[in-house]
């Protein structure tokens, strides 16, 4: 099951090492077509694309064509869940006050202002985005952890209006979790539509929903197309598609402990990838012999998944040292990293691209994802060399602030008036001009 591949500096090039490096690159790009299709139908006939998407792909009729959630079936699952399963809502509860706390420490004061020269202050004032579409996907699973990591950091951003589009089930409701964790974080607003046409719908609008100025949240390959397809008609956030996770370790990992951590990433789905990385051929070996059998004792379908997985985007990547190992993993530049190795701490100073970190042995992704209140929606695909997890900062926008006195205007008015003559523009030249001959008249 867990093949073995391995690799030195300059094989990356190899076929099977392509193959890893891109993981579901090629899936994502072959459903264009399908995607552009249903993204126009959206923009053209609005509704009633929704509603006949939601028939073919989740199944289900809505009751009365109604694609929103009113308040009365939110407050109704909510209290299905806490009344069947008050551990889901206690580890919700618990998980949404870590993210807040976690993502309060992120929030920057609203303005600041600094003197850059005697008489000339620079600064930034920040303010909430108007609105937001949140995307909480369902098709293998119900996923009220992802709207707690969207939602909660938006609401502290102090985002107005929070919006949640998410797949109904197959009684046409919502998912009784998300329902709690919308109710918990008094969300109001709730569309049952997934895939590319709710992408398609928070960017075009249709008579059901408004426009969105930006959607986040992950998604399987068509949510990942439609993104990239729709960017100008609406801010696709990070690109968040299938999910992948890189155990990196050395010969002091324990191998039924790795094993463990590569089929957390492998049941996800066919579409993810799971890597350990190790200079330990003996550590590779024992893991290798391990996973079958734990791969077994899961129900189906996720043992498929992890079948599927480990056939197309999985394996053990061997390397001949651990700095290499880095290397490999900086290459890579996972959405998740799991440090299984003798100094965890300084390996974390060594290591650049990652959409997050979940530092030693005991920090599995479970814990890292779900309740230590770190979010958990990362970049994918290799994004993690110039992209960044969601945070307060995707619901915040900048606006720079500049104030300048007459004394500013005569130590910085002369550089102004260079620059304006040199890139040739004579009405700015003359602007800085006026305000300096003012100094020169006082």
């Amino acid at each position: 099951m867990l093949r073995i591949y391995a690799y030195a500096p300059g094989r990356e090039s190899d076929p099977d090492f392509q193959r890893l490096l891109r993981r579901a690159e090629a899936d994502i790009a072959a459903t264009e077509e399908t995607v552009r299709a249903i993204l126009e139908d959206v923009r053209l006939r609005g509704d009633a694309a929704l509603l006949e998407f939601t028939r073919r792909f989740d199944g289900v009729d809505l009751p009365e064509g109604r694609i929103r959630a009113d308040e009365g079936e939110i407050a109704a699952q909510a209290e299905r869940l806490r009344r069947e399963r008050p551990d889901v809502r206690e580890a919700i509860d618990t998980a949404a006050a870590n993210i807040r706390r976690h993502h309060e420490r992120q929030l920057p004061p609203p303005i600041t202002w600094g003197e850059v020269v005697p008489g000339v202050f620079a600064g930034e004032k920040v303010t909430p985005i108007p609105s937001v579409a949140l995307y909480v996907p369902r098709g293998k699973g119900s996923f009220p952890s992802v709207l707690l990591m969207l939602a909660v950091p938006a609401r502290v951003a102090g985002v107005p209006k929070i919006a949640v589009f998410t797949p109904p089930n197959a009684e046409g409701t919502l998912d009784p979790a998300v329902a709690y964790a919308a109710d918990l974080l008094g969300i109001r607003e709730v569309y049952k539509v997934g895939g590319a046409q709710a992408v398609a719908a928070a960017a075009f609008g249709t008579e059901s929903v408004p426009r969105f100025p930006k959607i986040l949240g992950p998604g399987n390959r068509y949510v990942a197309q439609a993104k990239r397809l729709l960017y100008g008609s609406i801010d696709p956030g990070l690109p968040a598609g299938p999910s992948e996770a890189l155990v990196l370790a050395d010969a002091s990992a324990r191998p039924d402990w790795v094993a463990r951590d590569l089929l957390v990433e492998a049941e996800h789905g066919p579409e993810s990838a799971a890597l350990l990385v190790t200079p330990s051929r003996k550590l590779a070996e024992a893991v290798a012999e391990l996973l079958p059998e734990l791969a077994e004792s899961l129900p189906e379908p996720r043992r498929s998944f992890v079948r599927d997985v480990f056939a197309a985007y999985g394996g053990a990547v061997l390397t001949p040292d651990l700095e290499t190992a880095f290397a490999f993993a900086d290459l890579y530049a996972p959405e998740h990293l799991l440090l299984h190795v003798s100094d965890p701490m300084a390996a974390v100073f060594r290591l650049r691209n990652a959409g997050e970190i979940l530092v030693g042995p005991h920090t599995t992704i479970p814990l890292g994802n779900f309740v230590v209140g770190v979010n958990a929606i990362l970049p994918t695909g290799g994004a993690a060399r110039w992209s960044s997890g969601v945070s307060v900062y995707d619901f915040l926008k900048r606006t720079s602030l500049a104030y300048v006195t007459p004394e500013g205007v005569r130590v910085l008015g002369p550089h102004a008036v260079a620059f304006a003559d040199v890139e040739g523009f004579p009405a700015h030249l003359e602007a800085v001009r006026a305000r300096l001959q003012e100094g020169n008249e006082g």
